[in-house]
């Protein structure tokens, strides 16, 4: 008889146990009405798609370059949730949203997003494709292929929301060079510092997995932030215990 393995059953377990849940929560969430904390990063994300269509302006999401195949590409995934909804209020705007990004199976999942909320709103403009579009391949390449869209485009507001390195500095630098508000969260320890500095708010830690919940976009969302919730707490409970059990001598 092969031996178990600890970590990998402990693994499963809470993969397991996060789904039972979400899926718990999931049909809780119908029945009851969750208040969150305010997060102002969240309150300028739907001002500001509100007021496109008034304004004239587009709004632009970055979602990184990380492989959506990879543990990285969740923040990516994160992204495109918020995209959806942002898409679908601002799609009969003059100026429907651009979205940037530095992977090609990102790069069409978003034109596929935009071309969705296109069809949603009946919108007689023709879809244009390149709304979505690849930058570069490499940091350095997809940063610098932004920038244009930043500057050229009439942006009114950049939310970055996806895995960057601390290259994604250049990327508020050539915001704050027209003016223009910087939303941004990243998975990245590096890049959480650049953009904890320089972008006007900037969402930290697992704020970036709850702008779905925060943003209405299902139950589906609100029933992974109380799941994290949950998990965060047995955590803490489960260092408190080791480190008493340590403490006595135990372990």
């Amino acid at each position: 008889m092969s031996a178990v393995n600890i970590p990998d059953t402990l693994a499963l377990g809470i993969i397991l146990g996060a789904a039972l849940l979400v899926v718990v929560f999931s049909l809780l969430a119908r029945k009851i009405n969750l208040t969150f904390r305010s997060i102002p990063a969240m309150t300028k994300i739907r001002r500001a798609a509100s007021t496109v269509v008034e304004d004239g302006t587009r709004l632009h999401v970055s979602l990184g370059s990380a492989n959506p195949l990879t543990p990285a590409g969740a923040s990516a995934l994160a992204g495109l949730g918020i995209l959806t909804r942002l898409a679908r209020t601002t799609s009969l705007s003059d100026l429907p949203p651009v979205a940037t990004s530095g992977n090609p199976i990102i790069t069409l999942v978003s034109q596929d997003t935009l071309r969705a909320a296109h069809d949603a709103v009946a919108s007689e403009q023709v879809f244009d494709r390149n709304h979505g579009r690849m930058t570069g391949l490499t940091p350095l390449s997809y940063v610098a292929g932004v920038m244009p869209a930043i500057r050229d485009e009439r942006i009114s507001t950049n939310i970055l929301i996806g895995n960057f390195g601390p290259e994604v500095g250049l990327l508020t630098e050539a915001a704050d060079r027209q003016n223009v508000p910087v939303i941004a969260a990243s998975d990245s320890l590096p890049a959480q510092a650049a953009l904890y500095v320089a972008a006007e708010e900037p969402l930290l830690g697992e704020e970036l997995f709850a702008v779905g919940a925060y943003d209405r976009a299902g139950n589906a969302h609100t029933a992974s932030l109380l799941a994290q919730d949950i998990f965060r707490w047995l955590i803490l409970l489960a260092l408190l215990a080791g480190a008493g059990l340590k403490f006595m001598g135990i372990l």
